[in-house]
């Protein structure tokens, strides 16, 4: 229990979902998926922040940004260009 202790300070779950990784510690996976210019890798590395605070983090994996269209119905006038963005980061 006391190794949990030191593996989470400085971390806090607000903004992500705490998860364990192969090494036996623990990290965080921050998913900022969106549409649209306003979503970019920027708001991946704010969670990560949050999550982290001043200590920092690693990132441990990231996927890629790859769009595709989405929405709409049968006649589809309306789509919008989804990109998938996560990661997986360590406080340090």
């Amino acid at each position: 229990m006391a190794g949990l202790a030191v593996t989470m300070s400085g971390c806090s779950t607000n903004s992500s979902d705490l998860v364990h990784l192969p090494d036996g510690q623990t990290g965080f996976a921050i998913n900022c998926s969106g549409s649209g210019s306003g979503s970019n890798w920027g708001e991946c590395y704010q969670k990560a922040g949050d999550a982290c605070g001043a200590s920092g983090y690693d990132i441990v994996s990231k996927d890629s940004d790859d769009g595709a269209a989405a929405g709409g119905g049968l006649n589809s006038v309306v789509t919008a260009n989804v990109k998938s963005r996560s990661m997986v980061v360590r406080c340090k």
